[in-house]
């Protein structure tokens, strides 16, 4: 009499799985499964073997963007600023370093227990010596990565690997009215790459510049320029690395990306930087009403900010090797600018690169 009654549920309602966690696991899974397939196209690659562009389908695409990457990289980047204890620091960042091979000679603070947190870690300084800006050339690698792709823009088309391209104009934004570019007065019959140059006989130019998690993750100016305009183009957070850009077409416009334009000394100028998995932080340090990865911002819009005003006509000045932003974890860098024909770039696809190194000169 004294037994207690147990009650169960239908077998239906215990395991009643809801919609979002079908579709967490599910993308979550098919990301896993991509990661193995870039892994082998990257041993393929270093054994010089060439592999083959297969195109993702709509349906993978889809299924890949319904991943809530922006959820998961705000809270990875919450993990971050996370302080740890000291005891704990050395062990952590010691298995980071050792998985990613980062050179630790050349930071600023060799010592790990400095670093209160992974932010703090990833946003390391280098030693001034470390990188040397070079002179000689007049286009100089803003970051520390591995070129992906480089040449001249055709068709209004930029390759982001070999043989996948992305739409300039998606990737860049459409023209406004309001914007302080220094397009050319072009007729509007002409294309959107022909309106960017502005002066006769030059070329448009690109290139592609992927940082791996274990490079040094601030980006500097390529080269003597004025920033006139920022946009900001919430999106994606999609993995970029070159497996996967070889994976999906126009990945760049799908992701989160700042774009700053202005001009050099012969014409358009642009840099920009491209988010990804767990990089939805992007800090340009001469802007501070930028926000990135914000729940404010919805997918599919961008928002414009002028540095061209009443008091500064002449937009923000940047010099050569000068200090631009950061990433919080690796990403890509994409520049593209004007040039005379006679522009030759001093690269090899694939090869490493580091800031201060030459990208290309007259």
């Amino acid at each position: 009499a004294d037994r207690k009654k147990l009650h169960t549920a239908p077998v239906g309602q215990v395991f009643r799985l809801r919609p979002f966690h079908v579709l967490v696991a599910t993308g979550g899974g098919y990301a896993g499964y991509r990661k193995y397939e870039d892994y082998k196209l990257e041993q393929l690659e270093k054994r010089g073997i060439e592999v083959p562009v297969k195109l993702a389908s709509e349906w993978e695409v889809a299924l890949y963007k319904s991943v809530p990457t922006r959820l998961l990289s705000r809270a990875w980047g919450r993990l971050n600023q996370v302080e740890l204890p000291t005891w704990l620091r050395k062990p952590v960042y010691s298995l980071y370093i050792w998985t990613f091979g980062v050179n630790m000679k050349e930071a600023a603070v060799e010592d790990l227990h400095h670093y209160r947190n992974l932010s703090e870690f990833f946003r390391r300084k280098l030693k001034p010596q470390a990188r040397p800006v070079c002179c000689l050339h007049s286009v100089i690698s803003p970051s520390d990565g591995k070129i992906l792709n480089f040449g001249q823009v055709k068709n209004c088309e930029v390759e982001q690997v070999k043989g996948v391209t992305y739409s300039l104009e998606s990737f860049l934004g459409p023209r406004t009215s309001t914007e302080e570019l220094h397009f050319s007065q072009a007729p509007p019959g002409n294309s959107f790459q022909q309106q960017l140059v502005t002066k006769e006989g030059n070329e448009l130019y690109h290139c592609v510049i992927y940082l791996a998690p274990g490079d040094y993750h601030c980006f500097h100016s390529p080269t003597d320029w004025r920033v006139s305009h920022r946009r900001h183009f919430p999106g994606s957070l999609m993995s970029v690395n070159p497996g996967v850009a070889r994976w999906i077409k126009e990945l760049f416009c799908h992701n989160e990306r700042v774009v700053l334009t202005g001009d050099w000394k012969h014409g358009f100028f642009s840099l920009t930087a491209v988010g990804a998995t767990n990089v939805g932080s992007i800090r340009i340090y001469f802007d501070q009403d930028l926000h990135t990865n914000s729940p404010r911002y919805s997918k599919g819009s961008y928002n414009d900010f002028s540095f061209i005003s009443n008091n500064n006509k002449e937009g923000i000045p940047m010099r050569k090797g000068e200090h631009l932003g950061e990433f919080n974890l690796g990403s890509t860098i994409v520049l593209i600018f004007e040039a005379p024909k006679d522009f030759k770039f001093h690269l090899k696809a694939g090869q490493k690169i580091r800031f201060g190194e030459a990208l290309g000169s007259l």
